[in-house]
C-alpha cells in the first residue's frame, strides 16, 4: 500500500482543519438549541432559523466559493475563509438576541463556503487513485465525525459553561490551519478565470426565499401571500439559475460536469443520504433533551458511537472502495442506515438508551462509516482534477441544500411538535431517505479506474 508523502500529509492535515470548524458548526448548534431558546426566547421557528441561517448561505454560496477557488488559488480563499469565520464566530458568541444570532450564524455559513471546496480540491490536486481514496476517507472521517461529535462538544459547553463558548473555541483550529497554510508554501497564482456573481445572486436569494417559505408555512399557512410569494419567487430565481448555468462563460454549476455517470447519480444519492443525516441529527440532539429530558451532555453523547465508529472505519472503507469501486459500499452503507433509523421506533415513554438509542446508533455508525468516503471518492473521482474545486462546490451544496430544506420542513415531518409521535415521524422519514440513496447508487454507481499520479508530485495551484 503506497505512503503519503511528507507534503500530502501536510496537504490532509490543512484539509482536515479548514473543513472540521464548517462541519462542526452546522450541527454543534443542535443540542444548544434548548439552551438558546431558554436565555434568548424563540419557539421552533427561532430554533429552525438558527441552523437553517447557516446552511443557506453555505448551501448557496458554496458554488461561487467553489469558483473562487478554481479562479484566484484554492490557499488564497481558503485564508480568506478562514479569517472570516474566525470573525463570525466571535460575533455569534456575542449574539445578545435572536436576530443578531441568525445573522451572524448566516454570515458563518458564507465564510464556512469558501472552506470546503478549496480544501478538498487540494487533495484532489495531490493524488489520484487508492493514495486519493485513502486520503478522502481520512478527510471524511474526521469532518463527519465533527457534524456527529459537535452535539457533544456542544452539550459539555451548555451544561459547563455556556452555549457561547463553543463558537469562540473556533479560535483555536483556525490558528493552527492559518500557521499550517504559510509552511505550505504552496505557489498560488490568480488564473484569470471569470465568476459568474449574477448566478451566485439567483442561487443565494432563490434559496433563501424557498426556506422562508417552508420555515414560515406552518405559521401562516400556504394562503398568505407573505408565504406563496417568496417561495414563487424562490422558485422563480432558481430556476433562472438553472437556465443561466449552460450560458454563462462561467458556470457555477456547469451542467456538463452531471454528464459524468457517477457524477450525476452520486450527487442524487448525496441529497437523499444527508437529507436523512440532518434530520436525524436535528431530531436526535432536541428530542433526548426536551421529549427525554436528557441533559445537554448526554443528548450529545448519544451520537458518539457514530463518531468513533466513523474514524475507526472510514479510511479503511476509502481503501476498500479505491481497490473494489464504490457501488457495493454506497448501497449497503445506506440502507445499514435506513435499518438504524427504524431501529429508533423503539423508543418510548418508558425511555433507555441502552436499548432503545444506542443499537440504533451503533447500526448507523456502521452505515455512515461504510458510505461517506466511497460516496465522495465516486463524485469527485469522476471529474478531472482542473474542475475538482468546483466539482467539490457542487457536491457539497447538494449535501448543505438536502439539509437545509429537510430542516425547513421540519413541523410538516413530525406533525407540528417533536413529541414522541413526531420522533416516530422522523425515524420512519429518515429510513426512507435513506433507503432511497442506497438504491439510487446500486442502479447508477459505477467502477471507473483512476489514472495513479505519483506520490512526490507537486501541488498545482
Amino acid at each position: 500500500m503506497p505512503a503519503f508523502s511528507s507534503i500530502q500529509r501536510l496537504v490532509i492535515t490543512i484539509a482536515v482543519l479548514a473543513s472540521f470548524v464548517t462541519f462542526l458548526d452546522g450541527t454543534v448548534v443542535t443540542v444548544a438549541l434548548p439552551a438558546i431558546k431558554d436565555e434568548l426566547g424563540g419557539g421552533i421557528t427561532t430554533q429552525q432559523w438558527v441552523v437553517d441561517a447557516y446552511l443557506i448561505t453555505l448551501s448557496a454560496l458554496i458554488l461561487l466559493a467553489g469558483s473562487l477557488s478554481d479562479a484566484y488559488g484554492r490557499v488564497r480563499i481558503m485564508r480568506i475563509g478562514l479569517i472570516a469565520f474566525g470573525l463570525a464566530s466571535v460575533a455569534v458568541a456575542a449574539a445578545p438576541e435572536p436576530l443578531t444570532l441568525i445573522i451572524a450564524r448566516a454570515l458563518q455559513g458564507a465564510a464556512g463556503a469558501l472552506l470546503v471546496p478549496s480544501s478538498l480540491a487540494l487533495i484532489m490536486a495531490t493524488m489520484r487513485g487508492e493514495l486519493q481514496s485513502r486520503a478522502i476517507g481520512v478527510w471524511t472521517a474526521f469532518t463527519t465525525g465533527a457534524q456527529i461529535a459537535g452535539p457533544l462538544l456542544g452539550g459539555l459547553f451548555v451544561d459547563l459553561l455556556s452555549w457561547r463558548f463553543v463558537f469562540l473555541i473556533n479560535v483555536i483550529p483556525i490558528g493552527i490551519t492559518l500557521f499550517l497554510l504559510a509552511r505550505l508554501q504552496l505557489p498560488d497564482q490568480p488564473r484569470g478565470a471569470r465568476v459568474d456573481w449574477w448566478s451566485g445572486m439567483l442561487c443565494a436569494v432563490g434559496l433563501g426565499a424557498v426556506v422562508f417559505a417552508l420555515i414560515e408555512q406552518p405559521n401562516l399557512g400556504w394562503s398568505s401571500p407573505a408565504i406563496w410569494l417568496p417561495g414563487a419567487i424562490g422558485v422563480a430565481l432558481f430556476i433562472a439559475f438553472l437556465v443561466r448555468q449552460p450560458r454563462s462563460p462561467a458556470p457555477l454549476m456547469p451542467l456538463s460536469l452531471f454528464s459524468a455517470r457517477n457524477f450525476a447519480w452520486g450527487n442524487l444519492a448525496t441529497l437523499f443520504i444527508y437529507a436523512a443525516l440532518s434530520l436525524n441529527g436535528f431530531v436526535i440532539g432536541v428530542y433526548l433533551q426536551e421529549g427525554a429530558g436528557l441533559s445537554a451532555t448526554a443528548a450529545g453523547l448519544a451520537s458518539l458511537p457514530i463518531t468513533i465508529l466513523m474514524i475507526l472505519l472510514s479510511s479503511q472503507a476509502g481503501s476498500w472502495a479505491g481497490r473494489l469501486g464504490p457501488r457495493l459500499f454506497m448501497t449497503v452503507g445506506p440502507l445499514l442506515m435506513a435499518a438504524g433509523a427504524l431501529l429508533l421506533l423503539t423508543v418510548a415513554d418508558d425511555f433507555s438508551y441502552w436499548w432503545q438509542v444506542l443499537p440504533s446508533m451503533i447500526v448507523l455508525g456502521l452505515g455512515l462509516s461504510l458510505t461517506v468516503a466511497p460516496l465522495t471518492s465516486a463524485v469527485l473521482g469522476a471529474i478531472d482534477e482542473n474542475r475538482s474545486g468546483i466539482a467539490s462546490a457542487v457536491n457539497n451544496a447538494i449535501s448543505r441544500v438536502a439539509g437545509l430544506i429537510v430542516v425547513a420542513m421540519l413541523s410538516t415531518i413530525v406533525g407540528g411538535a417533536l413529541d414522541l409521535d413526531g420522533f416516530h415521524n422522523a425515524a420512519w422519514v429518515t429510513a426512507a431517505l435513506m433507503a432511497l440513496g442506497g438504491v439510487i447508487s446500486w442502479i447508477g454507481i459505477r467502477r471507473v479506474p483512476a489514472q495513479p499520479v505519483d506520490a512526490e508530485a507537486p501541488l498545482r495551484p
